[in-house]
Parts: structure tokens; C-alpha cells; sequence
């Protein structure tokens, strides 16, 4: 069966025990990072991942704790004597600027760099984003600071649903992305109206889309005063969504 291994579960601000938020995807035939996080080649390296294994990269949006481990992670590559091409999908606000942030770390006079190919996906529900022999994988808007996708991953050889809200606040393209999902990753930074969720509305979310188990991802663990606890979302959800709910953990592994 296919796995997702949680790479980082922080939100932006991270601490010794977790990694700003992102993940590995592994199929039969592929293997796909979603976002990048501070130094992705280490932590796949822990799980057993090779880089020249990572066939595709998502990017979700173009925020400093969901890319800025790119250029690194592109630069480890070339000089570990990576050829392969690697595929790069999210959408044109994030990719254009992705470029560019490329280019200030000269990228193109990179001797004998291996092949990166971007492909820019449109804003919209239901866009189709990647899909092999392992998985298809849509993209849908939602509701954040600056253009952000969340991913409705479906592996094609058992049927397997994982929802990815990303970084948002409550907004009705949720309900169709995790519509029925077998494992619903919803993030849980607190409430903010114009850009993330709490663990009460991750939980209100999942029972009106009718999803079967919740994992609550992208908390706070660090901020002004000092540690924060997260422990106490898995209660604050339970009190919306009756389904089986925990907290992502880095380097947890789902069988998806």
C-alpha cells in the first residue's frame, strides 16, 4: 500500500521536534513531496528516501514555511550528482516566484544541472494536477493570504482518499475536497478569518464532509512566550467531529 510520511507538522514557527509543514507521498512508481520544508533531503534521509526517488514536487503556495527549503533542496541535489528530471506543480503565483527566487541563487549557472520542468495549474475546484499509475491528485482554492492550493489525493489502485486542506480558513471548497476522504490532514494554526482554521472548525469541516478520520496538522508549538502545547486540539475538535481525530507528528507515516 502507498504511505505518506509527515516530514514537518509546525506552522510557521518551528522548534527541535517539528519541521514547518510538509510531506512525502510514495507509490509503487512514484514518490511526491508536497511542499518543502527547511531541509527536506535530511529528513527524507531518516525515512529511507533517496532524493534521485522523488519523481514530483507540489508547492501549495508561495510562503516562506512551505518554500523555502527549495533551493537547497534543488542545490543538494545537483551537487549528490542527481540527473534525473524533476516535476514541479502548483500554481502560477507560486511557481513565477519560485523561479525567481531560483535566479537570485544563479540557478542557471549551475554546470551540468539536472532538468527541472514547472507546471502551472489553474485556480480552480477540481483541476486536475498530477496523475500516474500510483495516484491522481486535484487541486482546489482555498482560503488563505495569498493564492493557496489543498489536494484531494486519490490512489488508483485501492480506492484510498487523502484529503490536504493546506493553509485555510473554512470555505465551501473544503466540503468538496474532503468529501468522503478515508484521512482528512486539516491545518489547525487557530482561528483566523482570512487565512487559517482552529482544531474546532478542522472538526466541523470534517463531520460536514462526512470524512472518516482527521489528522490535524500545521499547529503552533512556538510563539512569544515561549513552547506552546498542542495537545489539547485533538479535545477542541472532538467537540465537532465524532470520528477518530489525533495530531500529525514528524515523521509519522499513513497508510494512504
Amino acid at each position: 500500500m502507498a504511505r505518506l510520511t509527515i516530514l514537518g507538522s509546525a506552522a510557521i514557527v518551528p522548534d527541535t521536534e517539528h519541521d514547518n509543514t510538509h510531506m512525502v507521498l510514495e507509490g509503487d512508481e512514484s514518490v511526491i513531496l508536497i511542499d518543502c520544508g527547511s531541509n527536506p533531503i535530511a529528513r527524507m534521509q531518516k525515512v529511507g528516501i533517496h532524493h534521485e526517488d522523488v519523481s514530483d514536487m507540489i508547492l501549495t503556495h508561495f510562503h516562506p514555511d512551505h518554500v523555502l527549503g527549495v533551493p537547497i533542496l534543488l542545490n543538494n541535489m545537483w551537487l549528490l550528482g542527481r540527473r534525473r528530471a524533476l516535476r514541479v506543480y502548483g500554481l502560477h503565483h507560486c511557481l513565477n516566484r519560485v523561479e525567481d527566487m531560483m535566479l537570485m541563487f544563479t540557478w542557471d549557472e549551475w554546470p551540468d544541472f539536472f532538468p527541472v520542468a514547472f507546471h502551472k495549474v489553474l485556480e480552480r475546484d477540481n483541476q486536475l494536477l498530477l496523475e500516474n499509475n500510483d495516484f491522481r491528485i486535484t487541486s482546489w482554492p482555498v482560503k488563505h493570504y495569498v493564492p493557496t492550493i489543498g489536494l484531494r489525493i486519490e490512489n488508483k489502485r485501492t480506492g484510498f482518499v487523502t484529503a490536504y486542506t493546506c493553509d485555510t480558513a473554512p470555505t465551501p471548497s473544503l466540503i468538496k475536497l474532503g468529501r468522503d476522504a478515508d484521512l482528512l490532514i486539516h491545518e489547525s494554526t487557530g482561528e483566523e478569518p482570512l487565512g487559517h482554521s482552529s482544531a474546532r472548525q478542522a472538526g466541523e469541516t470534517a463531520t460536514e464532509a462526512g470524512a472518516k478520520r482527521l489528522v490535524l496538522i500545521h499547529y503552533e508549538v512556538f510563539g512569544r512566550e515561549g513552547p506552546i502545547d498542542p495537545s489539547g486540539l485533538v479535545d477542541e475538535a472532538r467537540e465537532t467531529f465524532d470520528g477518530p481525530v489525533e495530531i500529525a507528528q514528524d515523521f509519522t507515516v499513513y497508510d494512504v
